[in-house]
């Protein structure tokens, strides 16, 4: 079990979705040594899993990960409690309450997205969670649902859930769509309405309102900054991981927030092979599994595509990790290195 966190409770204006079958730990870890600074999610866990299943594989990390949320997604208010409580005994700095997912099997669970639909429920739910402990709680939504595409709708969805107690909000800027589309569709077909999300912040100024969806550069967080207090980024930053370490250099700066010094792709790559050792000496952990989160670290490099095949060939997976490290940069002659950043 993890120790207790040294971060505090002021709200990271970055932070990295949870995405399923993605953030998981290693994945996390990997993120960590790009930005010290942004908020790091689980991927969503459901209250089930965590209430009838292996508790210490849902919910161990490690202490490097902080600060770090985990996502819920159930609707029951007495098992949301009950795992709130499991999140401030492993130390995690929030619990987020998942209201924006469109899945056909997280429906059938009468969670996500749909919950939008009734707002005193959630309500009801996050009263519970916070009267559980005394870690940070807050709510991930969409827009709106299907059709419902009014700003009554999300502005009246925030007010009643707030008054429950909730100071913060994540706003993916799209509707969900509960039938026809996939979820992958959902990320991309409903239209993004960046200025509902404004809308929001102007109405509730004193939430906590944070942006999420098709954000894919530092000058757009920057420009969403000026309007809300936060910005969540998500398949951008796992796809193109090497963009975290500029948060810390160029917008956490920006924004007055204390920045991480630079660093560069090798001392990274060296960083997590010496974490797939440990993983695989304590769990048997195959560093495979660890390995397919940073294959997207020498995007848009000479030599990348020749590195990713090395780092991603099954066929290695009896070598050690040094051993494939040494295969990927001997393969890849056109690997190149690169020199720390040096900040002004």
């Amino acid at each position: 079990m993890s120790g207790m966190s040294a971060f505090s409770t002021t709200h990271s204006k970055l932070s990295v979705a949870p995405m399923m079958d993605w953030t998981d730990r290693h994945c996390r870890y990997f993120h960590r040594l790009l930005t010290r600074s942004a908020l790091l999610y689980t991927e969503m866990v459901t209250t089930g899993a965590l209430l009838h299943g292996d508790v210490p594989r849902h919910l161990d990390f490690n202490e490097l990960e902080h600060p770090l949320a985990l996502q819920l997604g159930g609707s029951e208010p007495a098992e949301l409690a009950r795992c709130v409580k499991l999140a401030e005994l492993w130390a995690y700095d929030e619990v987020n309450l998942n209201c924006g997912c469109p899945s056909e099997r997280v429906q059938r669970g009468s969670f996500g997205a749909c919950l939008m639909a009734e707002p005193r429920l959630v309500a009801d739910c996050v009263k519970a969670m916070l009267d559980a402990g005394s870690v940070r709680i807050t709510v991930k939504h969409r827009i709106g649902i299907d059709k419902m595409e009014s700003y009554p709708f999300v502005r009246d969805f925030v007010g009643v859930v707030s008054q429950a107690g909730c100071q913060t909000f994540i706003v993916h800027a799209r509707n969900a769509w509960l039938k026809g589309l996939s979820p992958k569709e959902n990320r991309e077909v409903p239209p993004l309405r960046y200025e509902m999300v404004h809308q929001l912040k102007r109405d509730f100024p004193h939430l906590l309102i944070a942006i999420n969806g098709g954000i894919r550069s530092t000058s757009q967080v920057l420009e969403q900054l000026q309007q809300v207090d936060g910005v969540m980024v998500g398949r951008e930053a796992y796809h193109n991981p090497w963009w975290l370490s500029e948060w810390d250099q160029v917008i956490f700066r920006a924004t007055g927030t204390d920045a991480q010094v630079g660093t560069t792709r090798e001392q990274v790559e060296e960083d997590m092979v010496l974490y797939m050792e440990r993983e695989t000496a304590a769990r048997g952990t195959p560093w495979c599994a660890v390995a397919r989160h940073m294959l997207g670290l020498r995007h848009g490099l000479p030599g990348a595509r020749r590195w990713r095949q090395v780092w991603s060939n099954n066929q290695l997976k009896d070598l050690s990790p040094r051993q494939v490290f040494a295969q990927a940069h001997g393969a890849g002659s056109a690997v190149q290195s690169e020199r720390p950043v040096k900040l002004s």
